[in-house]
């Protein structure tokens, strides 16, 4: 028996993982190729950023819905459907010439892709009874962010030797491969205590997470630094290919490998966090992320791919205190809905700072865009220092001991 339940473990890790390196390809597949689309389209950066952030917008409304449904029909049942649908339009897509019959196939895919987002860690709860389960979510989390830089490099290389076209193709086809392994792979549930489908108490729980003040600070960082690291991302292309740069896009799509610094700085913030607490960690976190922004300003192609390594590590840095800060702060009636709200901000932001940011490119350059997110994210810092809380006691509010309390997450 014990022999069984290690091996189940094993394939739900494996197909979580897959399932993790599918969603992030396809969310994010046409991010390296939007200089090819903005040619054949004749379209301004911020206009096809929109193939983003329809992705992304997709993802943050229909988060809370397939999550609520996976209560009622089952987790399983809920993700492999979601992954099938978002593999099917990311088989169609390559296919389609009108931009923004595009855009909407990109929202509808979003939401599809939230069915496996806002599915996945209640599914491992539930399956491994808590065994192993950092190890478990640390693979999962290791999928997304492998699954981002590898949709993104497969995306950009083969986007330069044949278009737009052949970029979503590349990624639709590895996406195809990790989507079949995780329907073979993915267990049925055995522990899952299927329920009636109420609404009402699930939009209280939601008012709840959105009145609470001492949850607006977590959730600002979220959606405004997602927002500047997208705009980032977005934009860099553009930049790199262009005079006086003139990079190849085969080579620029390298770029993303800037995008593993997350992995790193994401988990050696989490134990800095333990010792010093969240608020000096995430500001630390933020301001490396300004820090690389201001780097990126040079004209030097090596200190502007510097800055991009800062300035991910940063934002990942801050993305993983306050996403476990969001846990500590919010009431347990309201927990699950909390971090629901936390995915909302964080894809919303994601949404809306792409296309700003595009538009602020095309309207003030590079500069002027640095400036924009340099803002966004000083008002998220600003918003994290006057947080006094650290967590709900007996329903009062207590101050954040400032080098203790992340252990209690």
């Amino acid at each position: 028996m014990l022999t069984d339940d290690l091996n189940r473990i094993r394939r739900i890790r494996l197909a979580l993982l897959a399932g993790a390196l599918a969603l992030f390809a396809l969310l994010y597949a046409p991010q390296p190729v939007l200089p090819q689309f903005a040619e054949s389209f004749a379209l301004a950066p911020g206009t096809v950023a929109l193939l983003v952030s329809a992705g992304t917008l997709g993802l943050a409304v229909a988060a809370i819905p397939l999550g609520t449904l996976s209560e009622v029909f089952g987790r399983r049942r809920i993700m492999v459907s979601s992954l099938l649908l978002a593999e099917a339009i990311g088989l169609l897509l390559p296919f389609v010439a009108d931009f923004p019959l595009l855009v909407a196939l990109r929202l509808v895919q979003g939401a599809a892709v939230a069915g496996i987002a806002a599915v996945a860690a209640a599914y491992l709860a539930d399956e491994t009874g808590g065994r192993d389960l950092g190890t478990t979510m640390g693979l999962y989390v290791a999928g997304t962010t492998v699954g981002g830089m590898s949709g993104r490099l497969l995306g950009g290389v083969a986007g330069d030797f044949a278009g737009w076209t052949g970029g979503l193709a590349a990624v639709a086809v590895l996406a195809g491969i990790c989507t079949v392994a995780f329907v073979l792979l993915l267990p049925q549930e055995r522990h899952q205590r299927r329920q009636e489908l109420r609404w009402k108490p699930l939009l209280t729980g939601v008012r709840a997470a959105a009145a609470d003040p001492g949850l607006r600070p977590p959730f600002l960082v979220a959606a405004l630094g997602m927002g500047s690291f997208v705009a980032v991302y977005n934009v860099l292309g553009f930049r790199l290919i262009e005079p006086p740069l003139s990079v190849p896009p085969a080579l620029a799509a390298l770029a993303f490998l800037a995008y593993a610094a997350g992995t790193v700085t994401s988990a050696l913030a989490g134990r800095l966090a333990d010792r010093w607490g969240r608020r000096p960690v995430l500001l630390i976190g933020l301001g490396t992320a300004v820090l690389g922004l201001l780097l990126m300003l040079a004209g030097n192609l090596v200190v502007i791919l510097a800055g991009l390594v800062v300035f991910t590590g940063g934002f990942f840095a801050a993305h993983s205190v306050a996403s476990g800060w969001v846990g500590l702060l919010a009431s347990p009636s309201a927990r699950g809905q909390a971090s629901a709200m936390y995915q909302l901000a964080y894809y919303g932001g994601s949404s809306v700072g792409g296309v700003l940011g595009g538009v602020a490119y095309a309207a003030w350059g590079w500069a002027g865009m640095t400036a924009v997110l340099g803002c966004w994210l000083a008002l998220a810092g600003v918003a994290v220092l006057r947080n006094r809380r650290a967590r709900p006691v007996g329903g009062a509010v207590a101050p954040e001991p400032e080098a203790q309390v992340a252990s209690e997450s």
